[in-house]
């Protein structure tokens, strides 16, 4: 339960990381200097937890190069989705973004060699038809920054995969560090040239809280992964559209359409169904024991 209650309460931090970009789009803050200024504060909230007296084993990098490919990355990630969000309902970004598992699980079996049966294919081919029916390409109500969503999630599949690559030889730590301190680093020679200053106390705050929500948020999901295994975890990963439905109402005044709640449903029940059957396939493992 306390993984549980943990993991529920990192993703609903996400969707305060969301809300607070979102205003800050509102307020004429451009994308990259709200990228930056989320990890800039999340870098120095890392480095003042995992400082090298009481974490040394948290600046020891072994891979650079994947390392900051996949900070890279999350950059990519975070901006396409503070463009998405500029334009876009919170529960269209968030919908569009439980693509993830699935084609997560569709590269795995390309880049790590992981096998993907008929059955997991099939729950990847109902995944991507319920983002069909949340963008509706072709139809009036489809939107371009929706593409911008699915390039956001795109990126966070590779860093799902890379990361997966660097759990055997990176510390949870150093991974921390890097993938807040390489945007920081990154992106502060482009600044000088597109900074916008704060023009209030709001905005400030605002920007704070984008760096302490992702960057705690982040630590509330590690944390609930020590209390229970993943298997249990993933499936309340998906309480995030309720935080962001919520949100997007009392903040925005955002209502779902119809159909963003119907392609929320068919990937929800997707991503369960690949979750299901990744369980069962480890318990026929588990259960032929040893070879």
């Amino acid at each position: 339960m306390r993984g549980i209650l943990l993991m529920m309460g990192g993703v609903t931090l996400f969707s305060v990381l969301d809300v607070a970009a979102k205003k800050l789009g509102e307020k004429g803050i451009p994308v990259l200097e709200i990228v930056w200024a989320r990890y800039a504060f999340h870098f120095v909230l890392a480095a003042i937890v995992l400082n090298p007296i009481s974490s040394p084993t948290s600046w020891r990098v072994r891979r650079p190069v994947i390392q900051v490919f996949r900070a890279l990355l999350l950059i990519c990630v975070t901006a396409f989705n503070f463009v998405a969000i500029r334009h876009l309902q919170l529960a269209e970004t968030v919908t569009i973004a439980f693509l993830s598992p699935l084609l997560i699980a569709a590269l795995s079996f390309v880049f790590l060699g992981e096998r993907v049966g008929p059955r997991r294919l099939a729950a990847i081919g109902v995944g991507f038809l319920g983002v069909l029916v949340v963008t509706r390409p072709g139809a009036d109500s489809f939107h371009w920054a929706m593409l911008f969503s699915l390039a956001s999630v795109s990126c966070y599949s590779g860093y799902a995969i890379l990361t997966r690559m660097l759990a055997g030889s990176e510390t949870a730590g150093s991974m921390t560090l890097v993938l807040a301190g390489v945007p920081t680093i990154v992106l502060l020679p482009f600044m000088p040239a597109i900074w916008v200053p704060p023009d209030s106390w709001f905005v400030i705050s605002l920007m704070l809280v984008t760096g302490i929500s992702g960057g705690f948020g982040h630590f509330l999901v590690i944390s609930a992964h020590r209390y229970a295994p993943a298997s249990i975890l993933a499936p309340f990963g998906y309480f995030q559209l309720i935080s962001m439905l919520t949100a997007g109402y009392f903040v925005f005044g955002d209502v779902p359409t119809v159909h963003t709640l119907v392609g929320a449903s068919i990937i929800i029940a997707s991503g369960l169904y690949l979750l299901h059957r990744e369980r069962a396939v480890k318990g026929t493992v588990e259960d032929a024991g040893p070879a």
